[in-house]
């Protein structure tokens, strides 16, 4: 029976391990976004060089949202909306930026692929899925930018954090374990499609 936890970051190991998927939480405190390939490209970049990222993500989170933000008139930036996009092109680099960065919660549509699921397990890290389509839902956590970095970028590239209040609902789709709902959803259509082969025409 699936569960609602309140999340609030920074966060520790054990806040993580202990949810399972199917779980679904709402997420309170800074968190970091950004939808941009280069800008995956560029924090993977800086790891291996030993430099250090524009925001520290340790025991934080990290999330494939889009998020349009532009200058305010009263000064700084002010984000419009949030919304999730699929996490699996990012497969590249993610795993590097999971442990690299010591995140304790990722998060976008569609999941991400075994090396990231391994990276997960090592570092204490769980994946949300957040609903597509859910951009009005999403958006009303907004409280404020905290962060906007890299504005050479386009505003959905940009590296953005912000200050955010019930950010969800997300599931938890791939846990601390290595556990996921993609890899048991993808074994039951399996073994669905098996049985039907096997029926006589």
């Amino acid at each position: 029976m699936s569960r609602t936890h309140y999340l609030h970051l920074p966060l520790r190991a054990e806040d993580v391990t202990r949810l399972e998927i199917g779980d679904m939480v709402l997420i309170s405190g800074q968190v970091t976004m950004t939808i941009g390939l280069p800008t995956h490209q560029r924090m993977v970049q800086m790891l291996d060089a030993g430099e250090a990222l524009p925001v520290d993500l340790r025991d934080g989170a990290f999330f494939h949202l889009s998020c349009y933000n532009r200058e305010a008139a009263a000064g700084g930036h002010e984000a419009l909306y949030l919304n999730p996009t699929t996490s699996t092109r990012y497969n590249a680099y993610m795993p590097r930026l999971i442990e690299g960065c010591g995140l304790r919660l990722v998060g976008g549509k569609g999941g991400l692929g075994s090396s990231s699921v391994e990276a997960l397990r090592r570092q204490g890290c769980i994946y949300l899925s957040f609903l597509g389509g859910g951009c009005t839902l999403l958006s009303q956590s907004i409280r404020g930018v905290v962060a906007v970095h890299w504005a050479d970028y386009i505003s959905q590239f940009r590296l953005v954090t912000l200050e955010v209040d019930s950010l969800g609902p997300a599931t938890v789709a791939i846990d601390a374990r290595g556990n996921s709902v993609y890899e048991q959803l993808h074994a039951r259509a399996a073994e669905q499609l098996r049985r039907l082969q096997k029926r006589p025409a």
